[in-house]
C-alpha cells in the first residue's frame, strides 16, 4: 500500500503519521502568559533533539478555536516553558490538561496539580511529575499557518529522588514508568521491555564468523 502525502488532507496526514509513529513520548509543558497566567498542556509531537547543546523539540499545532495555542503564544512572548514527562500515576491528570478549557479556568487546578517555582525560568513546574525539564526557546521555525516547531535549551532537570543513581546517571527503569502515546485515545506503558545491546564491528565478525574482509 503505497500513500502520496500531497494528495492527503492535512488532518488526513495527521491520523496517517499519528498512529504509525508509535509509541511518542508524551510532554507535558506549563508556560505563563505576559499576564502571568499559567497554563498547562500536553504535547506528543515531542522529543529530546540533541545533547550539545541539551535540545528537545515540540510541535505544536493549531487551537481547535483557530489561530495559535496557548503555549506557542506564551512561549513567543516569554522564550520560557517547562517539559514535564508523564508516568502513569499523573496519566488521568495530564489527560484532563488537554481539554479546552477557557482561559479562566486552570489546568493545573482541575488536574489536581500542585506547583512550584522553576529554578531558572519563570513557569512554575508540576511536583508531581517524575521529571521536569526547564528549558529556554533556542529556535522556534514556523512551517505554515499556525504550525510551529519549538526548540528549547534544556538548563535545568529536576528528577523525582529514586529515579536517577547520581554517582552513574543511570535510571531504574523499574522506579521510572513513563507512558507513551498512541493515537487518538491510545496509550501504552513501558512495563513491558527487552533487552538488545548494540553490537560493535568486532563483535558481529565474532558472531557471524565473517573475516571483514570484502
Amino acid at each position: 500500500m503505497r500513500f502520496d502525502l500531497a494528495e492527503l488532507s492535512a488532518a488526513e496526514r495527521y491520523k496517517l503519521l499519528g498512529s504509525l509513529i508509535v509509541p511518542r513520548p508524551i510532554a507535558l509543558v506549563t508556560s505563563l502568559s505576559s499576564e502571568g497566567r499559567v497554563n498547562a498542556a500536553p504535547f506528543s509531537f515531542f522529543n529530546v533533539f540533541a545533547e550539545e547543546p541539551p535540545l528537545v523539540i515540540l510541535g505544536l499545532g493549531v487551537s481547535p478555536f483557530g489561530g495559535a495555542k496557548d503555549t506557542t503564544v506564551n512561549i513567543r512572548e516569554t522564550g520560557e516553558f517547562v517539559v514535564h514527562l508523564v508516568d502513569e500515576p499523573i496519566a488521568e491528570a495530564m489527560n484532563l490538561c488537554a481539554i479546552d478549557f477557557p482561559p479562566e479556568i486552570s489546568e493545573t487546578e482541575v488536574a489536581g496539580f500542585d506547583l512550584v517555582p522553576s529554578d531558572a525560568v519563570a513557569p512554575p513546574r508540576i511536583v508531581q511529575a517524575p521529571v521536569g525539564l526547564e528549558c529556554r526557546r533556542y529556535v522556534t521555525l514556523q512551517l505554515a499557518r499556525e504550525r510551529y516547531l519549538v526548540i528549547g535549551e534544556v538548563v535545568v532537570a529536576h528528577v523525582r529522588d529514586g529515579i536517577v543513581d547520581p554517582a552513574t546517571l543511570r535510571v531504574d527503569r523499574d522506579v521510572y514508568a513513563p507512558i507513551g502515546r498512541l493515537f487518538g485515545g491510545g496509550y501504552v506503558r513501558t512495563h513491558d521491555r527487552f533487552e538488545m545491546p548494540r553490537l560493535t564491528y568486532r563483535e558481529w565478525l565474532e558472531r557471524t564468523g565473517k573475516d571483514g574482509e570484502g
